[in-house]
């Protein structure tokens, strides 16, 4: 997977990237899909957050690369009641139909 400061996909450093996460661990049913996507809302980020039926969240960042680095390293702590036992991610083509948070 990447490295939320190398994305293969990224021209420029400050430019827009496209993130896809996959969190495990105890991120379903402690609020992990509400804040994560208040705090994607909050750093003015395009995406989705659902939980996956195998009990891991996913979510798709795009935005300015900063933000989206932001969001992922928040998915590696997660609101208060989480426990994450792991983060993936890979950096993908910006999708144009995403809607904002």
């Amino acid at each position: 997977m990447g490295e939320p400061d190398r994305p293969e996909h990224a021209e420029v450093l400050g430019g827009d990237v496209c993130a896809r996460v996959f969190v495990s661990g105890r991120v379903q049913g402690v609020f992990f899909r509400y804040t994560c996507a208040d705090e994607a809302r909050e750093a003015g980020l395009r995406g989705t957050v659902r939980n996956l039926s195998d009990g891991r969240v996913e979510a798709v960042f795009q935005g300015p690369k900063l933000a989206v680095d932001r969001l992922i390293r928040w998915c590696h702590e997660g609101p208060p009641a989480a426990h994450v036992a792991d983060v993936a991610f890979s950096w993908e083509a910006i999708d144009e139909t995403l809607p904002a948070f």
